[in-house]
């Protein structure tokens, strides 16, 4: 009994299972959705068929003759690959600019690049184009500074620049490298305005060098600007250790001038001091000084190998004649 009961379910299951299978195929095959980034475009037979879907959501479609392309709603990058310009005062530069874009038509889009491959390569030409246009007919000093600019000349005249350089950096700005980039977002606008259903929203000039054969001179120029500024600090640096050293020498021969007088002032006293004693000590008894004087005398002359040739009845024995014997 259980056992036919099993294969009568088996019998009304697999036959539901594969319905269910085929419903799910189905519904895959006419159904589709599309996420908040996504906008799309049904294409049958390989040509867009009907308007643009731009609404997120579950959406319908003929099932296996149409195909759904799908194509992103946010902002989108474009880089360009460094470009060599010429600038209007026959300055060399690498100019590298960036810009971003979004789709806004995905049928238009779909049927003029067909994808964002081919809106890149359409971009690399129409902004390469007008950068290079806007770039050649403007001087490099408007393309690296903006408009109302304002100068430190305390600080640039600290730095040795040499006076050209200073004109230049005095020059007004009439345009500014801002309003540049504004005029070629204009131009470049202008030129994808209704033909790729793509909309221009910003162009920047991400980076602007001197090509590699006029950076070497600028560098090599730069560098002989700073060592003459250091020659300069040098010199002066000199010259005012020359003075410190004048300063000091003719400080140091003053104290040693005054400390001279000074001490022959102090001798000049010790001296008269010392002979004012001698004359009061030689008014006590000059007889005393006098044979004292002769006693050092010869202690300082006469010595062990000491040989004197003189007359018995010489003054130097003075004293020693008269020396009494017998005491």
């Amino acid at each position: 009994m259980s056992v036919s009961i099993q294969k009568s379910t088996l019998r009304w299951l697999v036959p539901l299972a594969v319905i269910i299978v085929i419903g799910l195929v189905m519904m895959s095959a006419v159904t589709y959705s599309l996420d908040e980034t996504e906008q799309a475009v049904i294409v049958q037979f390989g040509r867009p068929v009907g308007n643009a879907v731009v609404e997120s959501g579950l959406h319908f479609k003929k099932p296996f003759i149409q195909e759904v392309r799908r194509f992103e709603k946010r902002i989108l990058a474009w880089d360009g690959a460094p470009d060599e310009i010429t600038t209007r005062d026959r300055e060399f530069i690498f100019v590298d600019s960036t810009a971003r874009w979004r789709i806004i038509d995905p049928l238009l889009f779909l049927k003029s690049v067909r994808d964002e491959r081919g809106a890149q390569s359409r971009l690399d030409d129409i902004i390469d184009s007008v950068v290079r246009d806007t770039i050649s007919s403007t001087e490099l000093v408007e393309l690296v500074r903006s408009k109302g600019w304002e100068i430190d000349e305390a600080a640039i005249e600290t730095s040795g620049i040499s006076e050209k350089e200073m004109q230049l950096l005095q020059r007004e700005i009439k345009v500014g490298r801002q309003e540049l980039e504004r005029k070629i977002l204009a131009k470049a606008q202008e030129a994808i305005k209704g033909r790729y259903g793509i909309e221009l929203v910003d162009v920047r000039l991400k980076r602007v060098n001197y090509v590699p054969s006029v950076r070497r001179e600028v560098f090599n120029r730069m560098i002989s600007e700073r060592q003459r500024v250091a020659e300069e600090f040098r010199a002066k640096g000199e010259g005012r250790r020359a003075d410190i050293r004048g300063q000091t020498q003719k400080e140091n021969a003053k104290i040693q001038s005054e400390a001279q007088r000074q001490a022959e002032i102090i001798r000049g006293r010790a001296d008269a001091e010392a002979t004012r004693i001698y004359n009061k000590a030689y008014s006590l008894d000059p007889e005393f000084f006098a044979f004292y004087r002769t006693l050092e005398s010869y202690a300082q002359t006469i010595g062990k190998e000491s040989t004197l040739i003189i007359a018995s009845d010489s003054d130097y024995f003075h004293y020693l004649r008269r020396m009494n014997p017998d005491q």
